[in-house]
């Protein structure tokens, strides 16, 4: 077993921790030996380089020299063996010089050591370095529970028999043909991604020889001791009062401008990484994880939660998994695509579209639309049937249950990664409460049944109250966005009759395609509009809320702004998906909307190419237009921060500046932290699931996107951003809860779009009872001839009112006027007892599609309660591991302890003092 020396010293001065009214003088008293900074703005350092960032490189026990390097660049206090845990920002003209003082006047006496600079930039600002001492960080890491290695994991391989070796050497040896693993990280070049695979345990002090510690500078690791550090400055007052208190009050009051944890130092290196090793584990995670050069490669997870922190290491754990299993989706969504390009010159209902030169159609509009042959739309029936073909059910029913692996085998995976990062047995803290909710309900108390303090407490009534408010509130902005929808079909309808009627040739030809193409981009534009107010809606009533604690304020949040941007995105689909060309009426009796716009009918080769473009446009737009937000953003904001400084101080100025002002510099995480990542995911999973009857290239464009977004979000984090505060998480939260409910309403959606927006119940029903194989059980395309002419009804073009009637009679198609025309719908001719009435046909389809309907639910949703009853949340291999650590760990223990007591007995042995037979 590896342990280390016993004695807790940190090879200067012994600390002791007395009561707090002795803390002050015994931090004076190390403050003489150790020269840390004073609180003093008179001891001010103007800027000068201090420090630096090499991990290797530090001051051991025994007293070794501090070496100059580490005084190059602002990772170490000004004597170069200091490590700097935090940074506090602070302006000297801010009015809030009291509450700082005291505030970091309890800093000192909390035992943390404290330095000041001022910025080459700008004197006003200046810079509050924080280090934590051994002593510190041991005491507090004891309270948080901080899991520390203390024995080196041992696994047992199960006895193979002879027969199963032979094979592995088999199989061994033709692997060796193949490439090594091209996906995965160079592990040999790399070292550094090697993680040491130990048990570990809560840390304690009293049983600190059980711990592996090699050396007591790096054994908690730097995001570690930032979040230690944090958790001090929590908890520090900086004023009288039970509520004043903690750092975020003073950043919330303006009395700090920024606090933040610092990187570890440069991301770029001029030597190679593979010939002279990283530089920091910043440097490294751009070489193997940032680097658009490793696209193809697995994320370095545990090197992610190492430098960020267990919060932001399960968001690309969950993004990574999730752009895994798009790749079967997506190559089912291609082999759909592939199958209806194959398959399309044997497409029977294709082919009488684009030989119907004989068959007239209705126009579509009022008086501009003409008369047009139905072999004009030759091109949109071919499109048409590239999504909707014989294989869009089987693909619809595929990623329904897709939906329902994906998260049960996330469930899994997140098991296993909860595991390896010591998050089982994890368990949030009590939280704080949030300043607002003490403000607003400091007046009344009760007692809080797990801390047994008093604390403010909100009526029920009063609860009850904001909750209808704010739900009214989020009932409005859904009408708003009806609104916004009713809006762009008013465009639709006045729109088509202006495109019918413009002068070029091209537009007036496909009237249609240019105005759904010109509708979605307008709809696009309107939803980013939308967007930017729906954020300040969500936060003002979420505030009016008032939320307890800053979880249930995220929760709240997140559920409103998901609701919005969920309702915004999807409204105008659905219209186009199921309710464009429904109630449209027929000739001769058109509905109107307020009595005057005739509502829009769908194209004669159907709506689903209607619904293709939309998908497709703002699919690819809203992608990109993230994309660049996420991006190109920070990356503009921080090109003109580095201009000005280059035109104020000259670029010879830009290498001198020590880390945290190149960090500073840099942009803050986004105040809701992971949300929009989270959001833009869960947002683009909708797109994926919801409609991908009608548009199987939904995974294929996700699954592209998401191979950029990865690197994208990587390279923003490591160069873009501020280093983000270490945080643990056990799961990916409410977002697991909304994943959840759009795969149940994907099921839903898909189900209505193949019985309703497709063709391919009218199909169904015609090759069985209408056909030419009717009453024979066969539904090929042989049994599909005629099936154009039964879906297109006849009507009297004399029978047209007023106001619909064109201005062209048709005579260009047979030299004489047009007596009748077709259009889509299953109703009798004009001539007949009903003029105009549903034939039969149509209520057997009626039928035909209620019936799949209620079928596909209920087979789909089986498929899903079966699938996740069958799939365990917990594999069984990793519930053996960790029924196995717990018994190895107390064992451990047990002879850890055991074995101190013998060779405690022999020293005293040896030494000829007596000893009690007696536990320590």
């Amino acid at each position: 077993m590896e342990t280390s020396s016993s004695g807790i010293t940190n090879g200067r001065t012994k600390v002791f921790h007395p009561v707090a009214k002795d803390v002050n003088i015994l931090f004076d008293e190390l403050e003489a030996v150790n020269s840390p900074c004073k609180d003093d703005d008179s001891l001010l350092h103007p800027g000068n380089l201090t420090s630096t960032s090499d991990d290797a490189s530090r001051l051991e026990a025994g007293g070794e020299t501090v070496p100059e390097k580490n005084k190059l660049n602002g990772l170490y206090f000004r004597d170069g063996k200091c490590r700097i845990d935090y940074i506090l920002v602070y302006r000297k003209s801010n009015p809030q010089m009291e509450k700082r003082e005291v505030f970091e006047r309890n800093i000192r006496a909390e035992g943390l050591q404290m330095e000041k600079e001022s910025s080459l930039i700008n004197s006003d600002i200046i810079f509050v370095k924080l280090h934590a001492p051994w002593e510190v960080l041991g005491r507090y890491a004891e309270q948080m529970n901080v899991r520390m290695p203390f024995r080196r994991k041992i696994y047992y391989l199960p006895r193979r028999y002879k027969f199963m070796s032979r094979i592995d050497k088999q199989i061994s040896r033709f692997r060796r043909w193949l490439p090594k693993k091209p996906m995965r990280l160079d592990k040999e070049t790399l070292p550094d991604l090697e993680e040491n695979d130990c048990y570990t345990a809560p840390f304690s002090q009293q049983r600190i020889h059980h711990f592996i510690i090699h050396n007591k500078d790096t054994f908690f690791n730097n995001a570690t001791r930032s979040r230690i550090v944090h958790h001090i400055l929590q908890r520090i007052k900086y004023e009288e009062g039970k509520n004043k208190i903690g750092l975020n009050r003073l950043l919330t009051n303006g009395s700090y401008e920024a606090a933040f944890p610092l990187h570890e130092g440069s991301y770029r290196s001029k030597n190679s990484i593979r010939t002279h090793g990283a530089v920091n584990h910043r440097h490294l995670l751009y070489e193997c994880w940032a680097s658009w050069g490793v696209w193809y490669k697995y994320q370095p997870l545990d090197l992610v939660r190492r430098y960020f922190g267990e919060k932001i290491g399960l968001y690309f754990a969950w993004l990574g998994w999730y752009t895994g299993m798009l790749f079967p989706a997506a190559f089912i969504g291609l082999f759909v695509f592939l199958y209806g390009v194959i398959t399309l010159d044997h497409c029977q209902v294709s082919k009488e579209v684009c030989q119907a030169t004989d068959i007239i159609m209705c126009p579509v509009c009022d008086k501009y639309c003409p008369f047009m042959r139905l072999s004009d739309s030759c091109v949109y029936a071919k499109v048409t049937h590239l999504f909707d073909n014989g294989a869009t059910v089987f693909f619809a029913v595929f990623m329904a249950v897709w939906a329902t692996v994906f998260l049960e085998f996330w469930k899994r995976r997140r098991a296993v990664i909860a595991y390896d990062w010591d998050l089982i047995d994890w368990e949030e803290e009590e939280e704080e409460i949030r300043p607002q909710f003490e403000a607003k309900y400091s007046k009344k108390e009760r007692m809080n049944p797990i801390s047994g303090k008093p604390e403010p407490y909100q009526a029920f009534a009063d609860k009850c109250s904001r909750l209808i408010v704010s739900a009214s509130g989020i009932f409005f902005m859904i009408c708003v966005v009806i609104a916004a929808v009713f809006g762009i079909v008013i465009y639709r309808v006045v729109t088509v009759s202006t495109f019918a009627a413009f002068k070029w040739a091209l537009i007036r030809n496909n009237s249609q395609v240019a105005t759904t193409g010109t509708a979605v981009c307008i709809n696009f534009c309107i939803i980013m509009l939308l967007n930017v107010l729906y954020e300040k809606v969500a936060l003002l009533l979420t505030n009016l809320e008032q939320p307890r604690t800053e979880s249930e304020w995220e929760n709240s949040f997140t559920l409103k702004m998901f609701l919005f941007q969920f309702v915004n995105l999807n409204s105008s689909t659905f219209y186009i998906a199921f309710f464009l060309g429904r109630f449209t009426g027929h000739p001769g009796a058109y509905l109107r909307l307020i009595n005057r716009w005739r509502l829009e009918e769908c194209h004669p080769s159907g709506c689903l190419i209607d619904l293709c473009m939309q998908m497709g446009i703002i699919m690819v737009l809203k992608q990109t237009w993230n994309n660049f937000m996420e991006l190109g953003y920070p990356l503009i904001q921080n090109w003109w921060t580095r201009r000005k400084v280059r035109q104020e101080h000259g670029p010879e100025r830009k290498i001198s500046f020590p880390q945290w002002e190149k960090d500073y510099n840099l942009q803050p995480m986004n105040a809701y932290g992971l949300f929009d990542e989270y959001l833009e995911m869960i947002l683009q999973f909708g797109f994926t699931t919801i409609f991908v009857a009608a548009f199987p290239l939904a995974p294929l464009l996700a699954l592209l996107n998401n191979i950029i977004e990865i690197r994208l979000d990587a390279y923003k984090f490591v160069t873009q951003w501020r280093r983000p505060l270490a945080s643990r998480a056990k799961d990916i939260g409410i977002w697991y809860g909304i994943l959840e409910g759009i795969g149940i309403l994907s099921v839903i959606t898909n189900a209505f779009v193949i019985a309703i927006t497709s063709d391919f119940i009218p199909r169904l029903v015609y090759a069985y009872k209408y056909g030419p194989c009717a009453g024979q059980g066969e539904a090929g395309q042989k049994c599909m001839v005629g099936y154009v002419n039964a879906s297109l009804s006849v009507f009297r073009i004399s029978d047209f009112e007023n106001r619909s009637e064109p201005e062209s009679d048709g005579s260009e198609f047979s030299g004489t006027p047009l007596k009748y025309c077709r259009y889509r719908d299953y109703r009798d001719p004009p001539h007949s007892l009903v003029p105009y009435g549903y034939t039969l046909q149509f209520w057997h389809v009626l039928a035909a599609r209620l019936a799949f309907i209620i079928v596909f639910e209920h087979l789909v949703f089986c498929i899903k309660h079966l699938i996740s009853y069958l799939i365990p949340d917990l594999p069984k291999d990793l519930r053996d591991r960790m029924r196995r650590e717990k018994y190895l760990i107390q064992e451990m223990m047990y002879e850890a302890e055991l074995e101190r007591l013998q060779k405690e007995r022999k020293e005293r042995k040896k030494n000829g003092k007596a000893h009690h037979n007696e536990w320590p």
